[in-house]
């Protein structure tokens, strides 16, 4: 960015953004709204029963549940919880018996 040049600001309106199926598993549905800096942000939605795979974190992750309920490393979220996910942290155990939808922000 040019030193002195304005940063941009951009607004979406997510019910604009189409639902793609993620390529790491079945059952899920993204969003992606905005990149930049990089930072990503995305909508997730689990469909019910879904299990994500075993994964590490190689950045920090961000998650806030806005419906449903999301079981992450034996803990039950609800809408309004959030959890931060270190670099190296791993995952193993990510589910939704009910079906969930979350914001994520994430390095891009």
């Amino acid at each position: 960015m040019t030193p002195g040049a304005p940063k941009s600001f951009r607004a979406v309106n997510v019910d604009d953004v189409p639902w793609r199926p993620s390529r790491v598993a079945a059952g899920v549905f993204v969003k992606d709204i905005a990149v930049t800096d990089g930072w990503e942000m995305q909508i997730v939605r689990f469909e019910p029963g879904t299990r994500f795979p075993v994964h590490t974190h190689e950045r920090p992750e961000f998650v806030f549940v806005l419906e449903g309920e999301l079981v992450q490393g034996g803990r039950r979220m609800g809408p309004g919880w959030a959890s931060v996910a270190s670099a190296g942290s791993i995952d193993e155990d990510v589910y939704s018996e009910t079906g969930c939808v979350f914001v994520l922000v994430d390095r891009a």
